[in-house]
């Protein structure tokens, strides 16, 4: 059951208004109405619509072969079942990564389909997309360090900035897209030291996924949380439940019932 009670509708002025408040913010990764209602009933601030649904539900090994329609269907099934929640689409890969006029475009229709923000990997060099973007009136979050989309350029899923180099260059990653205009930006699978000294550093809130406890807040995926992710579990990630567990064991019991015939019953079963 919720904690937080009645609420307006969560906004993105009053998100970013919450930087180094004293409560921090969390958000959940979700992809369906189940878990988005789920999402709403814990009164989380944010709901996720990640293109790691590719791996968490499409069961593929990356997220590269998630579209722009992928995503707008998700989104579209999450913002009707958490409307109390500031919902954010990930703009998946080459959705923007061929010019600005396709990346408002795309950006546009996962608005559209029931989306607040947008959410993109990368730096400075995303700084045109980040703008253009913007300029059609659609807030942008950013998304540094482990950017899953970069998975082949990376050499794998990689913590990274654990150089004091590399370190330096993400922190002037941060600033570049938060005075472009990002209301928050995603820090993933960076040292604790290097995400704390980020936050620090720029006026808008961050989200820490394998970043440490010193972001302004949390983000998670729904699966892991709840243990409905197959048997590994990210090192960052905690399980609060063992659905996998649960699901395989009621699945038993019905098949055995089918089996046994004791399923379905007269009372599940319609008269003439």
């Amino acid at each position: 059951m919720s904690t937080i009670g009645n609420r307006l509708p969560a906004r993105v002025p009053g998100i970013r208004a919450r930087k180094g408040g004293p409560q921090p913010l969390v958000m959940v990764t979700a992809y369906d109405a189940p878990s988005a209602r789920a999402a709403a009933a814990a009164g989380v601030d944010l709901v996720l619509v990640g293109d790691s649904l590719g791996m968490v539900v499409l069961g593929f090994d990356d997220t590269l072969a998630v579209t722009v329609d992928d995503i707008a269907r998700h989104t579209g099934a999450v913002a009707r079942s958490a409307p109390g929640q500031l919902i954010v689409a990930d703009m998946p890969w080459t959705s923007y990564h061929t010019g600005t006029s396709d990346a408002v475009h795309n950006a546009a229709r996962l608005v559209r389909a029931g989306a607040t923000a947008v959410k993109l990997e990368g730096g400075a060099k995303r700084l045109p997309v980040i703008r253009a973007i913007l300029d059609a009136e659609v807030p942008v979050m950013g998304h540094l360090g482990l950017t899953p989309q970069s998975v082949h350029a990376m050499g794998g899923f990689r913590v990274q900035a654990r150089q004091p180099d590399q370190a330096k260059s993400l922190l002037e990653e941060a600033i570049a897209l938060a005075d472009a205009g990002c209301f928050a930006i995603v820090l993933e699978g960076v040292p604790g030291t290097v995400a704390a000294d980020i936050t620090q550093a720029i006026p808008v809130p961050t989200f820490g996924i394998g970043a440490g406890p010193a972001c302004d807040g949390q983000v998670l995926v729904f699966h892991d949380v709840v243990g409905f992710g197959g048997p590994r579990t990210p090192r960052f990630a905690r399980r609060y439940a063992q659905l996998d567990d649960i699901a395989a064991s009621a699945l038993t019991s019905w098949a055995d019932d089918v089996r046994g015939r004791r399923f379905p019953s007269p009372t599940e079963t319609y008269s003439a």
